[in-house]
């Protein structure tokens, strides 16, 4: 693997590095959870990852907190495509609303977020998961604040 210094790329950068190589290596929540970034551009990211039954909560179906990891991610990492090189950003506020359960049995489910809004100090986003049959699992906004 190549050094690759981090800080000395954009936010839409470091995105799309980590779509295209996604070092195994490399410890993360998307490793752990199976995420797929399936699309980056500046101020939109698309992560997906396939349901197990490691997802399962007491009843059975997939845990919310895996909907709102996926939600968290992809609105957190739209902002990112819009920071400069050096700048990061923390999730301050993430609201989730769940729509239905998901099943564990290996389904994909979509993540989609969109920046509203990216100031100098804070940033909002809103993004929605959506399973295969592209029925709404959850939806969320979120303000981040930029460091």
């Amino acid at each position: 693997m190549t050094a690759i210094d981090f800080a000395s790329l954009s936010g839409l950068e470091l995105m799309r590095w980590v779509q295209t190589e996604r070092p195994a290596d490399i410890p993360s929540i998307g490793r752990l959870l199976g995420m797929r970034f399936d699309e980056v551009e500046h101020g939109r990211v698309v992560i997906s990852l396939d349901t197990r039954p490691d997802f399962a909560n007491p009843l059975g179906t997939v845990h919310g907190g895996i909907a709102a990891t996926l939600l968290d991610s992809a609105l957190g990492c739209a902002v990112h495509t819009t920071l400069a090189a050096g700048v990061g950003y923390t999730t301050l506020e993430l609201k989730v609303n769940y729509i239905r359960t998901a099943q564990t049995n290996g389904q994909t489910l979509t993540a989609t977020g969109t920046v509203i809004h990216a100031g100098r100090r804070t940033a909002t986003a809103e993004g929605k998961v959506l399973d295969e049959q592209g029925k709404l699992i959850a939806h969320a906004t979120t303000t981040c604040l930029i460091l």
